[in-house]
């Protein structure tokens, strides 16, 4: 049985085989056991690249070779590929997290650090802004904003925002903990939030805005859906800290 043009493509995409790989291991997986030379003739790729292509797809796991004259070929269940490959993908992963993990402590980083501050300071205040629509666009926008913080951050919202805002904060809240970030939240909402070393406040506007160290702040608006929430990002010191004044004096 051969399969459609779509299907092996999605294989190709999934599995990170390229396209000989894929057209000799279902072509295997069709017959179950066969020889080189047969596969050629199913698969359609030419006899001289497939027993480079079945080296390859041995070493990954899709088949096993039957030692023999002449040598044969065993395709290995699906499911415990699909097993195989989960395990790869989570180990290439943590890899890559520990390698980018320690690039911050390097002196590439610190190079990257200070060409940033070095271009920042050419920038206008008035284009530094930014504008996000949707609503796990504005969680992923958040996210990145509290671990930019480096000395306090406030959190405003009410009823409708305080389950994503607890949510994205909880996330990040050991980062923030290690740095000594001081954590302010306010809600007008009448529930019990459980967030250690946050400081928990009540308040009685009706808002929702995110202040990182008094230098950029992010107002969230929610739409009648999800993919219509949206938030304006603002980054001007003067401007973000001469709001929270304004905000911590009406608190009085």
């Amino acid at each position: 049985m051969l399969m459609q043009k779509e299907s092996i493509q999605e294989l190709r995409e999934r599995f990170k085989l390229n396209i000989y790989e894929i057209k000799i291991w279902t072509a295997l997986l069709s017959r179950g056991i066969a020889a080189a030379s047969e596969l050629a003739v199913i698969s359609g790729v030419p006899r001289s690249r497939c027993y480079d292509v079945l080296e390859s797809l041995e070493k990954k796991g899709f088949i096993i070779m039957k030692i023999g004259k002449p040598i044969k070929y065993i395709a290995v269940e699906p499911e415990a590929v699909l097993d195989r490959v989960q395990k790869k993908l989570q180990e290439d992963a943590e890899q890559q997290i520990e390698s980018v993990e320690k690039l911050s402590e390097t002196d590439i980083f610190k190079e990257l650090e200070l060409l940033h501050k070095t271009g920042i300071k050419k920038v206008n205040v008035e284009d530094i802004t930014d504008y996000v629509v949707g609503r796990n666009k504005v969680n992923s926008f958040m996210k990145d904003m509290l671990l930019r913080a480096k000395k306090s951050v406030t959190i405003v919202t009410n009823e409708d925002g305080i389950k994503n805002k607890v949510k994205v904060l909880r996330k990040v809240k050991d980062n923030l903990s290690k740095k000594k970030v001081k954590i302010k939240f306010y809600t007008n909402a009448n529930v019990n939030v459980d967030l250690h070393n946050v400081e928990v406040l009540s308040t009685k506007h009706d808002a929702r805005f995110v202040n990182i160290d008094n230098e950029e702040i992010f107002f969230v608006m929610a739409g009648k859906d999800p993919e219509y929430d949206s938030g304006v990002w603002i980054k001007s010191p003067h401007f973000v800290s001469a709001l929270n004044g304004l905000f911590e004096k009406s608190l009085k």
